[in-house]
């Protein structure tokens, strides 16, 4: 039996109307899901304010509301605690309500606008690889142990979290890495969560639709390590003039890696190519099946976490080498007519650059590189002419496209990537809204060795079109439109 009084410890109350004492079912923020004797909490979101359904859940049977407003009419029998912040009570409402597992793994948070899904990913793979019960909440899965779970956001509410972190615990896991977003943290789905490390990936322009600007985007990314606490490391990428800033307040162990500056974790690129890297990380030559300077920094933090773990270096080396890239992050194929495809989840103008900068590198230039690329509907829209430029300036022809364009009209989208184009480029770009026969297009234009970029949408296997999702995986269609060439 949970007493609601149990659940509600560290948590900043203002006021209670009624009984702690009472005994509860379950806790949730969503009024549809609240059942007899059940905890509501009334959060206010960016689309509702949860307050508007305090009488809904009341009328399904809770009997507790915890809510930063307390109803000028209340309900005898029916406990109201009036707390400062909905997003931070239930938070740590829902690491009490499961016991506070996160205080029984080694928790791993990584952050950052690219790199967060790989260094993750990867880092369950090597832990794995290395005999060690291991757990994973990303964007693209949620692992406990080798049990597979669907994911629906980058960082889930906190009642997921807890639950599947719960799961863990209860598995044997010992190590966990996390993926933690801006929007996770902004809205405090992490507190009451005790992480062992942090690691910051890289800063760039992101999520403007939701963060007023690119400060408070970043301050509150820094938020995460200030909160990090002294038992625990913080690593941070000190190439990106943002690592630093992470670091200012922690009470963290304080760690860096660069490939460019000074830092207690170095690493040099010797060979640069299309099956891979060879790379020198603190003095240790290895070969990884990974590709480009974007994922030497990933690699590099990945060595640097798994010696700040404990893993012997040898032992990690060895790991590494037999490491393979996520799906849709730089995943590619070659066709028998030897075309090079590449699926990668590039959806911001820092990653587009990149994975454009990285084949470049690997390229002869003899061969042609053709782009498929479009922008996210009901998001950053900023972005767009910026992915536009950078598409027309670093690719031989590039078709944009929709990608998820969602409530919003897709050709118009397209006008938006377009004007970033400067005028000695525009003659290279097509656009056919239609994604499917964007990427037919740039499969009939390529010849032999040529290569094709299908970038920002990278591992989803759907298209969101005006609330509704429709089946689409970018790799599989460019295998098949492929191999139908071939014939």
């Amino acid at each position: 039996m949970i007493l609601l009084r149990d659940i509600l410890y560290k948590v900043t109350i203002d006021k209670v109307i009624g009984n702690t004492a009472v005994a509860i079912r379950n806790i949730d923020f969503d009024s549809r899901k609240i059942g007899l004797d059940d905890v509501f909490v009334a959060i206010r979101g960016t689309v509702s304010d949860g307050h508007s359904f305090i009488k809904m859940a009341a009328d399904k049977g809770a009997i507790a509301i915890v809510c930063e407003e307390i109803p000028s009419e209340t309900i005898n029998g029916i406990t109201y605690v009036q707390v400062e912040d909905s997003h931070q009570a239930l938070a740590m409402m829902a690491s009490n309500y499961f016991g506070n597992p996160s205080e029984d793994l080694k928790l791993i948070g990584v952050t950052g606008t690219n790199g967060k899904t790989t260094v993750s990913t990867l880092l369950y793979d090597l832990f794995t690889k290395a005999g060690y019960e291991v757990g994973l909440l990303s964007t693209v899965k949620i692992l406990v142990g080798k049990k597979e779970f669907k994911a629906t956001h980058t960082t889930p509410d906190s009642i997921t979290i807890n639950e599947y972190l719960r799961k863990m615990v209860d598995a044997g896991v010992e190590f966990c890495f996390m993926e933690v977003s801006s929007h996770g943290i902004h809205q405090k789905r992490t507190e009451g969560l005790s992480f062992k490390g942090g690691i910051f990936t890289n800063l760039s322009h992101d999520h403007l639709d939701y963060h007023k600007d690119f400060k408070e985007y970043r301050d509150v990314k820094k938020l995460f390590f200030d909160r990090l606490p002294k038992t625990a490391f913080a690593l941070v990428n000190a190439d990106d003039k943002n690592g630093p800033v992470m670091l200012q307040n922690t009470a963290a162990y304080s760690y860096t890696y660069a490939l460019k500056s000074h830092a207690d974790y170095r690493a040099q690129i010797l060979e640069n190519q299309f099956n891979g890297l060879l790379l020198k990380i603190n003095n240790n030559e290895l070969w990884v099946r990974l590709i480009g300077a974007f994922n030497a920094y990933n690699l590099l933090a990945i060595y640097a976490t798994a010696e700040l773990l404990g893993l012997e270096t040898i032992e990690i080396l060895q790991l590494m080498s037999t490491l393979e890239s996520v799906d849709g992050r730089f995943q590619h194929l070659i066709s028998e007519k030897n075309i090079t495809a590449i699926v990668d989840y590039a959806h911001t103008p820092d990653a587009l650059k990149n994975v454009l900068e990285t084949i470049n590198s690997i390229r002869t230039g003899n061969e042609s590189l053709i782009t498929v690329v479009g922008c996210g509907g009901d998001r950053d829209v900023t972005k767009r002419p910026k992915m536009g430029n950078i598409a027309a300036s670093l690719s031989t022809k590039v078709i944009f496209t929709s990608d998820n364009p969602r409530n919003e009209d897709p050709e118009k989208i397209i006008a938006q990537i377009e004007a970033g184009v400067g005028a000695e480029h525009f003659k290279k770009t097509l656009s056919i809204t239609e994604r499917k026969q964007a990427i037919k297009t740039a499969c009939q234009l390529a010849e032999e060795r040529d290569i094709i970029l299908i970038a920002g949408k990278g591992h989803e296997t759907y298209q969101e079109i005006q609330g509704e999702r429709f089946e689409f995986d970018d790799f599989k269609i460019v295998q098949e439109l492929l191999k139908a060439l071939n014939k």
